[in-house]
């Protein structure tokens, strides 16, 4: 059937991706263990530790200005955010909530870039320690195939101004 649409499998082979990990210091127990995870995950992938660069932040809500400033940089093929907030006795918690996960889909939509949002957000501290393995692994995983489906995209899809080239023909 030629004229059926394609598609484009996942990809999990991390040689070559450039990836930008960036993680709060808050609840740093936590988001120690998702960062040795996911660094674990993503070398087991095959990226390379010298296309990696792994940045702190005071807390998640640092985390989405930073993103952007890499962002910017056009030195990534793909972003993650690491991060642990955890619920308290006030409404604190859903401020950062809600604040750090549309920030961090902001530079997303913005930047035309994936960023894998792994910031953990738990009603105690025993649901986050009991995420860290599982949600280490995903962010790795998400970041290598968001990578390379961008770059598949990349080869086989006209860009913007190709298809303005066309309508100008």
């Amino acid at each position: 059937m030629s004229n059926s649409p394609g598609s484009v499998p996942a990809n999990l082979n991390g040689d070559g991706i450039r990836v930008g990990v960036v993680q709060a210091r808050f609840n740093e127990e936590i988001t120690n263990g998702l960062w040795k995870v996911c660094c674990a995950e993503l070398l087991r992938l095959g990226v390379q530790s010298e296309d990696v660069l792994h940045i702190t932040v005071p807390g998640a809500m640092e985390i989405p200005v930073t993103l952007d400033r890499l962002a910017l940089s056009g030195e990534f093929d793909v972003l993650i955010a690491l991060g642990a907030i955890i619920k308290g006795d006030t409404y604190h918690f859903e401020i950062v909530s809600n604040e750090s996960a549309r920030g961090v889909s902001d530079v997303a939509l913005r930047h035309n870039l994936p960023v894998i949002n792994m910031i953990l957000t738990t009603y105690t501290e025993d649901q986050a320690i009991e995420r860290i393995e599982d949600k280490g692994v995903d962010a790795a995983r998400g970041a290598v195939e968001m990578g390379n489906l961008m770059m598949a995209m990349d080869d086989n899809l006209p860009l913007e101004d190709e298809l303005e080239e066309e309508d100008d023909e």
